[in-house]
């Protein structure tokens, strides 16, 4: 791994650590190189810009603080174009357009040249999406799953039996060309899968979900896995 890729991938750690941190020792064991490398690299960043904290003692280590800006990501241009159809292709999908801002924002940010040959590179990847159900509805459903809320939602079923239901939601799943919100539903007192555009209309409660887990649903398909894509 080149210095510039483990800079990254070092600072990318970090921040998924959070408050608790990351021992040298640690990051030393990740990415193949000795403590006193690992220290180099630490002071490389702080040097950056990025606002490194480090905690002495049994139990300590470094860490970003809360809220700093990382430095600037660069992308090729097949990586942003990736991004771009990946977000495309799927309007339907949870934060589709907060996904859709953030690879904006990123897009800015490159330089002139890589941003040509993105772009240039973007207009041969067409993409025959299917239309996304309402801005608004969808805005409720991610508001409840990521405020841990009640979403009461009416919802009419494949056998055309139009039900409202009380609905704590515990993830979001996409299967076969569909998405669906998976949840507690306490109308059936079990959990359920609702298929999103059998969604009519859906109203975030002031009401607290009362604690279901995604382990309640079920074991996933051997091939399924969440978006963050890697392990801990």
């Amino acid at each position: 791994m080149k210095r510039a890729e483990r800079l990254h991938a070092l600072s990318e750690m970090l921040r998924r650590h959070g408050s608790r941190g990351c021992s040298a020792e640690r990051l030393s064991r990740e990415f193949g190189v000795s403590v006193r490398t690992v220290k180099r690299d630490l002071a490389a960043l702080e040097t950056s810009g990025a606002a490194v904290w480090s905690r002495p003692g049994p139990g300590g280590g470094y860490g970003l603080a809360a809220g700093a800006s990382l430095p600037p990501v660069s992308l090729s241009p097949a990586q942003a174009v990736a991004l771009m159809a990946a977000v495309a292709a799927a309007p339907d999908a949870p934060y589709g357009d907060l996904a859709a801002s953030g690879i904006q924002k990123i897009m800015d940010v490159l330089d002139p040249r890589t941003r040509a040959r993105a772009d240039e590179l973007a207009g041969r990847v067409w993409v025959h999406a299917i239309p996304a159900s309402s801005r608004a509805l969808r805005s409720a459903l991610e508001e409840a799953m990521a405020e841990q809320r009640v979403i009461r939602i009416r919802y009419t079923s494949r056998e055309g039996i139009t039900t409202t239901r009380d609905v704590e939601p515990v993830l979001f799943a996409s299967t076969n060309g569909h998405w669906y919100l998976v949840g507690w539903c306490r109308l059936r007192h079990a959990m359920r899968w609702f298929t999103v555009s059998r969604i009519e209309r859906a109203r975030v409660t002031g009401t607290a979900c009362s604690g279901h887990t995604v382990h309640e649903v079920g074991e996933p398909p051997a091939n399924a896995r969440p978006v963050h894509g890697r392990a801990e």
